[in-house]
């Protein structure tokens, strides 16, 4: 399973990449302008206002490239990417609740021993899917991610981990590129280009994922009756 998702989520990015980078890249470079003109003007607190901002933004952008990687798995896009985001705005809050929710529970895991965190890293994985594809509430989208990884932990381990270390590799490379930029700028640029490039493969491996796993607990459609043999 976790060959199939990932090579599935770079054929997909190869095929679209001009239209998923668009959501990523439009939201990167408002929040990111904000951030940055807030923390010029305004010091540390500006930067912790742009920083409420960007964090309130990006489960927006998740929840946008969910379904814009739903929208294209037939391998043409339907919906702009005004309207994507349009679609999603009204799930921006549970998005918001239920990722709050799910990092306090995944940090204080990692703090205790480690292992439960990644657990709970692994189970809550398909929560976002959960909430703009099922339109799931804050507390039910725990439960249907749950339900979806039951019995198949290691495959969603596994790709969450290797896109994490792909997603690192690229953000570090891109910010050693504009490491001798001035700090903000260089901080800018690398958060609009290394965002733009990583977020829509994350999305791309989460959706896959979510849709492996929903369309493998649906049940096989009843084999039909054998018809008897003439003698």
């Amino acid at each position: 399973m976790v060959g199939d998702i990932l090579n599935a989520a770079f054929d997909l990015y190869k095929a679209h990449w001009r239209y998923l980078i668009t959501f990523a890249l439009a939201f990167y470079l408002v929040a990111s302008s904000i951030t940055l003109v807030l923390t010029i003007a305004f010091g540390a607190r500006g930067a912790f206002g742009g920083a409420l901002i960007l964090l309130i933004g990006i489960f927006w952008l998740t929840g946008a490239l969910v379904e814009a990687v739903a929208d294209i798995r037939d391998g043409k896009s339907d919906l702009s990417v005004g309207d994507t985001f349009a679609k999603v705005w009204p799930k921006v809050w549970t998005l918001l609740g239920a990722s709050v929710l799910a990092g306090l529970g995944i940090a204080a895991g990692l703090l205790l021993l480690i292992v439960p965190g990644l657990i709970f890293f692994t189970w809550w994985a398909l929560i976002p899917p959960a909430i703009v594809l099922e339109h799931k509430g804050v507390f039910d989208s725990f439960g249907r991610s749950r339900e979806l990884v039951r019995g198949n932990a290691w495959n969603v381990f596994g790709i969450l981990i290797i896109t994490y270390l792909l997603s690192s590799v690229i953000s570090g490379v891109i910010r050693a590129i504009f490491k001798s930029l001035p700090d903000y700028a260089g901080a800018y640029i690398a958060d609009v280009i290394g965002g733009s490039l990583v977020a829509p493969f994350s999305a791309l491996a989460i959706t896959l994922m979510y849709f492996r796993l929903a369309e493998a607990e649906s049940p096989a459609p009843p084999a039909p009756p054998v018809e008897p043999v003439a003698s």
